[in-house]
């Protein structure tokens, strides 16, 4: 069976320093009824932590892609996506840019980056709920998404 089609919650790692904004998309996931797994961390180099399952990540789960924000303190958005679409064990996992920015220079820099999409945030509740429902019929519902990455037992 598809696993795909098997109702579960989806494993999302958002990368995102603003509480305000973090908390309006948990919010629109939670108003649109739609079943998640959503851990918030607020940078890149903690994004990677988690990703590694090191210090407080250590039961970290794969996440099924990755909501990034790109400007973050420590590590950027930018920088994070280089590092993740270059490591082999992540570069399968989808990123889904969702930022203020509408700068065509960091629209070309993510793309050429391979992002997977670019979402420029709303201004207010309703544009989050809407912008959750659409991650939700295309990534969790459309979109067959690769499984989690294995670890190289030789590695």
């Amino acid at each position: 069976m598809n696993k795909q089609i098997e109702k579960r919650d989806f494993e999302i790692l958002m990368v995102e320093d603003n509480s305000g904004d973090a908390l309006l998309i948990k919010e629109a996931f939670k108003e649109s009824h739609i079943q998640c797994h959503l851990i918030v961390v607020g940078d890149g180099e903690e994004a990677l932590d988690y990703l590694n399952r090191r210090g407080n990540f250590a039961d970290a789960r794969t996440p099924d892609f990755i909501l990034l924000d790109l400007n973050l303190p420590r590590m950027d958005g930018r920088e994070f996506l280089k590092r993740v679409k270059s490591e082999g064990l992540f570069k399968t996992i989808p990123v889904i840019v969702l930022t203020s920015s509408r700068s065509d220079l960091d629209i070309r820099e993510v793309w050429e980056l391979n992002a997977n999409c670019y979402i420029v945030k709303p201004s207010d509740m309703d544009g989050y709920i809407a912008v959750a429902k659409k991650i939700n019929d295309f990534w969790m519902n459309l979109v067959q998404l690769p499984p989690p990455p294995r670890p190289n037992p030789e590695a």
